[in-house]
């Protein structure tokens, strides 16, 4: 197939299996991350980033770059460090003599993916030029503005289990994200399956690689997702749930747990992410499943508990669990 602009009304099938290819692709290739794999697969159709946390080995990276692979987009890989400077992201003007000017170098961050490692490493100055470029898609650097490429996705991760010489995000920042995945140990199972995935790489050549997506394919798979059909019920249920994060409603908390509720971005990004799952199982429209399989990794971040909630055991994805079993689709 030649890598031309696809037609979206001729072509939409061809669109959705290339994007399921690029899916089972990673899927061959990482054992036990399909729901991480899913996530990033949909935050590209929804134009959202994702966070990642869990403890080192566990494939974050691995999946990042796997993803990158499989994209014609650019990809770069950001290292956080407590001595980072905003201007190691975005780059700076630089004079040049031969031309008595300054010409502007572009950072990392003009990439279509890129991946930062250990966000919560990088000092609050490095965070807050990374959420311009997340919420506004530019940078700004020596007073002028520079448009990022699009499409444009930020995977950060972030390790739960060292905290010396880290920066915790601001819920703002926070908030940015479209996904905060949590990564867990594998069971014995998929420990197996991994060990011989790693032998079967050492002795065998690769396989042949999946020709990429490219960045014609990106947006007419994200205008395709976009157009999967939300039932007014599912869209009062998606409402209903995020309304009962907030005090004064009769599904809510009662104000004793939570302290800053779900803002209603989060019920825009819920209803993105049910749309672009849908459309990857191969639905045209969403069902209350999507909307339960997504709710934890896309509302929970946006939720900030009471101190005595915290110090109860309380944490963010149990509230949403508990809300999801008391707030019921019409």
């Amino acid at each position: 197939m030649d890598r031309v602009t696809m037609d979206v009304a001729d072509q939409p099938e061809a669109i959705r299996e290339r994007v399921a290819t690029l899916v089972r692709a990673l899927e061959s290739g990482i054992v036990g991350r399909t729901p991480l794999l899913e996530r990033l697969a949909v935050a590209m159709l929804a134009g959202g980033h994702v966070l990642v946390e869990g403890a080192p080995g566990l494939a974050k990276t691995r999946a990042v770059k796997a993803l990158a692979a499989h994209l014609e987009a650019s990809f770069a890989r950001i290292q956080c460090t407590p001595d980072l400077m905003p201007a190691d992201l975005t780059g700076t003007p630089v004079w040049r003599p031969d031309s008595g000017s300054f010409v502007f170098v572009a950072g990392p961050l003009f990439h279509g993916l890129v991946l930062v490692d250990e966000i919560n490493r990088a000092p609050p100055k490095v965070q807050s030029a990374l959420l311009e470029a997340m919420a506004e898609g530019q940078v700004t650097a020596g007073g002028v503005t520079h448009a990022l490429p699009d499409p444009f996705m930020v995977v950060a991760t972030q390790n739960p289990i060292e905290h010396e010489g880290t920066f915790p995000l601001p819920e703002a920042q926070m908030d940015r994200f479209f996904f905060h995945v949590s990564v867990d140990f594998p069971d014995m199972a998929a420990e197996r399956a991994i060990l011989d995935l790693v032998e079967r790489e050492t002795i065998t050549p690769p396989a042949a690689p999946v020709r990429p997506l490219t960045v014609a394919e990106i947006h007419a798979a994200r205008d395709l997702a976009m157009r999967t059909h939300l039932a007014p019920a599912l869209k009062d249920f998606i409402v209903r749930l995020v309304m009962a994060t907030r005090d004064g409603t009769a599904d809510g908390p009662a104000g004793t747990v939570v302290q800053h509720p779900v803002s209603p971005r989060g019920t825009l990004s819920l209803a993105l992410a049910v749309k672009a799952r849908a459309w990857l199982a191969g639905r045209d429209y969403g069902t209350p499943e999507d909307v339960r399989a997504l709710a934890a990794d896309c509302l929970a971040h946006r939720l900030v508990l009471t101190w005595r909630a915290t110090a109860e055991g309380e944490t963010p994805r149990k509230v949403i669990a508990q809300l999801l079993d008391r707030v019921t689709p019409l």
